[in-house]
């Protein structure tokens, strides 16, 4: 590529960054010196007020307070709090979203539940390639419940569910986590709607980004984490979200005390909560929803919409430069709307170049057999880092850098 095209690619870079200077929130986040993250899928980086929420729930909240902080720093009633400000990101009404287990966890609660209100139905439908616990998760509430769990993809499960009277869910992710495919909600939802049967979604790659619409969409369940791109840290909570008209039926498979109507009274006899609290369980991680509390505030005074047109215009940007630079790999992201925040690109020898991009300062990561994933967190990336995410990745596979011994030796997460 002639000096000349790199430098349009650069102004162009700028150009776009200036279009889409009211969704940059760069200066929220501590972000390393020369690097470019572009890991915020796995875990996003972290935000000042992130920072400052947890360390000020640990000194002040924790340390001064003791147990008093409870009430007079309303830890009791954050799960419920932080669960309505993850509802305005996801399109859902208040009181229908509560943060404070895993996403392992709140996906069994909600694949249990859903089963529980069609009991006269025996059949879950999966992605076979979801996220692995996914699939682990719900094969174990089958299991338990003696349902038949099918794997069948999402381009596939409309004909699927045509016609059927045997199926009781369908649960599905929003976004392939590997490819970052963006599969379509409504309509997936809509097609369990039409033979009697319920929708649940994972949104822990497409929460913060996409515009989710659970509630335009009609879905019955939903989970996400709170690691990826809301920036939460890591293991912070997960969320549930249960759609108004089945919480009356709601039945928590997992009874704990803080799902009780009255929690004080420690009644041996479980009477569940109203509205989403009865989907809690036990005492929340306080800690780690006060640092979640404080990463979403990286999106007030923003809209979705706007926040999901900066990220789109990211990746769009990013292929671009691929192109431009001549980097022949194939793209295995959908080139048109149909993605999340990521690309992902296929090389079979995707696991060192990952690491040889990590040595330049671009930080990705890998997923199995032969995917670059390269994660897109649109609040604090820029076009301009977008170019020189894609001149590194040129310079990796036309230097061949990959082929060094010291990339290709696997560590323990991957």
């Amino acid at each position: 590529m002639s000096d000349d095209a790199l430098t349009a690619l650069g102004e162009r870079a700028r150009d776009l960054d200036a279009e889409h200077a009211a969704t940059d929130r760069r200066d929220a986040f501590v972000l390393p010196e020369g690097v470019i993250y572009l890991d915020g899928n796995s875990l996003g980086a972290m935000s000042i007020a992130a920072r400052d929420a947890a360390a000020d729930a640990v000194t002040r909240q924790w340390g001064q307070q003791l147990i008093r902080a409870w009430n007079d720093s309303a830890w009791w009633s954050a799960p419920e709090r932080v669960g309505d400000r993850i509802a305005e990101l996801i399109g859902a009404p208040a009181g229908t979203v509560v943060v404070g287990d895993s996403t392992t966890v709140s996906l069994f609660k909600a694949v249990h539940a859903a089963a529980r209100l069609r009991p006269d139905r025996r059949v879950v439908l999966t992605d076979p390639d979801s996220f692995p616990t996914d699939v682990h998760v719900t094969r174990g509430v089958c299991d338990q419940l003696g349902l038949t769990l099918e794997l069948v993809s999402p381009g596939e499960v409309v004909a699927r569910l045509e016609g059927s009277n045997d199926v009781a869910l369908a649960a599905y992710s929003q976004v392939d986590y590997r490819t970052g495919e963006l599969w379509d909600l409504a309509a997936i939802t809509t097609a369990a709607h039409d033979v009697g049967a319920l929708a649940c979604w994972d949104l822990c790659h497409s929460a913060g980004v996409v515009e989710v619409g659970l509630t335009e969409g009609d879905a019955d369940f939903a989970v996400g984490c709170g690691y990826k791109y809301l920036s939460g840290g890591p293991g912070a909570p997960a969320f549930l979200f249960v759609a108004p008209q089945h919480l009356g039926e709601f039945t928590n498979p997992i009874l704990g005390w803080n799902g009780h109507a009255s929690p004080f009274t420690m009644s041996p006899d479980h009477v569940p909560a109203d509205g989403i609290t009865r989907a809690r369980v036990g005492t929340p991680p306080v800690l780690g929803i006060a640092a979640l509390e404080g990463a979403l505030t990286a999106y007030d005074g923003l809209n979705v919409v706007d926040v999901r047109r900066r990220s789109l215009s990211l990746t769009g940007f990013f292929v671009e430069c691929l192109d431009a630079l001549g980097v022949d790999l194939p793209v295995v992201t959908p080139s048109d709307g149909a993605r999340g925040s990521q690309v992902s690109l296929r090389h079979p020898d995707a696991y060192a170049v990952v690491q040889a991009l990590i040595a330049r300062g671009v930080i990705g990561d890998f997923r199995e057999k032969d995917i670059v994933r390269l994660g897109f967190a649109p609040l604090y990336l820029s076009h301009e880092d977008a170019l020189g995410a894609a001149v590194h990745v040129r310079d990796v596979i036309v230097g061949r850098e990959f082929e060094q011994e010291q990339f290709r030796s696997r560590a323990t997460v991957t």
